[in-house]
């Protein structure tokens, strides 16, 4: 009866995530596509995005924690809303292809002379002066957020596709700083079913860089939308198989922007963090070739050791590699505040990163249901 009930067992489990992946692809569609204009300040992208991890969260059947899934706070911006237009040597650019404009900067309307200072570096003349504004060429163009502003502007291009001097530049864009954008957390949780004062918490974060002119917007598949995903997913499947600690289920705003939602949820958090047995963060979920990185994982050996064993008997991932303690991302607020906490993402594949190639069609999901399994394995033994 063992090997028969062995087989049963994995069947219902594979059956469990048949639509794991279908149900990704959905979320992460939706996510990246451009009525969410890459989850940030520009038409609201990002509040947009949380309505509909709300919807998301309300079909599941998950709870809220309080009168509703939403945490409200404000930060500062510096946002790029209208049309921008940068000519270099007589032919019009395009943003986030040829160039993008330091997310600190304030609004140009003017024509330059440029005049190279060194291999890399253009300083644009007014007149017979430096004007405030340089030319950087970049290998790559990655993009952020600001939240202040600077009196130098700094226009990037993409080195190789400039294999000429630079003569001259004119330049159209303005930025429109919002001093105090709302923004918010999206929370909820599944009741446990022996401990359910006790939790298990699951984070990622779903905002991304937004938009850059009316044009140019960077998706952020891998970053943050496979995360997002996972979440969601792992929310079905403890409605499912409900868990013997409450699992709860936080999506951070404010990521890109200085971990400035999880701050804020680490300080005003909607239940006790002494409640919280294991938190783990996720993002850039979308790959999995050569494996995952456990961030913390000297930090909290034990709970890494018993990770790394599982995956060794099941033969998830490629392999488990791991880093210590690293304020790179929303678990580091938690583990400031003594939160046995993770921040886990997959290694190898794509390598768009912070720029407008992050999309869904190339996004691989090379071992997106295997994380999830060794997840929901891992927090079974806590």
């Amino acid at each position: 009866m063992k090997p028969f009930f062995f087989i049963f067992i994995t069947l219902l489990w594979i059956n469990s995530f048949g639509q794991d992946t279908v149900y990704a692809r959905q979320v992460i569609k939706k996510l990246t596509s451009k009525e969410f204009l890459g989850r940030g300040y520009v038409n609201n992208g990002v509040n947009k995005a949380a309505s509909y991890l709300v919807k998301e969260l309300k079909s599941i059947g998950v709870s809220k924690f309080e009168k509703s899934y939403s945490q409200f706070y404000t930060f500062p911006v510096n946002t790029f809303p209208n049309n921008l237009s940068v000519v270099l040597n007589g032919k019009l650019l395009v943003a986030g292809k040829h160039y993008l404009i330091e997310p600190t900067s304030k609004t140009i309307k003017q024509g330059f002379q440029l005049f190279k200072t060194d291999s890399v570096t253009y300083q644009a003349i007014d007149g017979n002066k430096p004007a405030a504004l340089q030319i950087k060429l970049k290998k790559k163009l990655t993009y952020t957020v600001a939240t202040s502003l600077s009196n130098q502007t700094i226009i990037e291009l993409l080195k190789d596709s400039f294999p000429y001097d630079l003569k001259t530049m004119d330049v159209i864009f303005e930025n429109k700083f919002i001093s105090q954008f709302s923004c918010q957390n999206i929370a909820g949780f599944i009741k446990g079913t022996q401990q359910p004062d006790s939790f298990i918490v699951y984070t990622a974060h779903y905002d991304h860089l937004g938009a850059i002119g009316k044009d140019a917007y960077f998706p952020g598949a891998n970053d943050n939308a496979s995360g997002v995903s996972v979440l969601l997913n792992l929310a079905k499947y403890y409605k499912a198989h409900p868990a013997k600690y409450s699992i709860a289920f936080v999506f951070f705003s404010g990521e890109e922007a200085g971990l400035l939602g999880s701050k804020y949820y680490s300080e005003h958090p909607m239940f006790s963090l002494s409640k919280i047995k294991f938190l783990t963060n996720l993002d850039l979920l979308g790959t999995g070739d050569e494996g995952i990185m456990v961030v913390n994982a000297t930090v909290f050996k034990n709970q890494f050791d018993k990770l790394n064993q599982i995956n060794l008997e099941q033969q998830y991932l490629k392999q488990i590699k791991q880093r210590g303690k690293a304020a790179n991302s929303d678990h580091y607020w938690f583990t400031e505040k003594g939160v046995p906490s993770f921040f886990i993402y997959t290694m190898g594949g794509i390598q768009a990163y912070h720029d407008i190639y992050d999309i869904e069609k190339t996004l691989p999901l090379t071992k997106y249901l295997e994380v999830c399994k060794l997840l929901i394995d891992f927090n079974s033994k806590l």
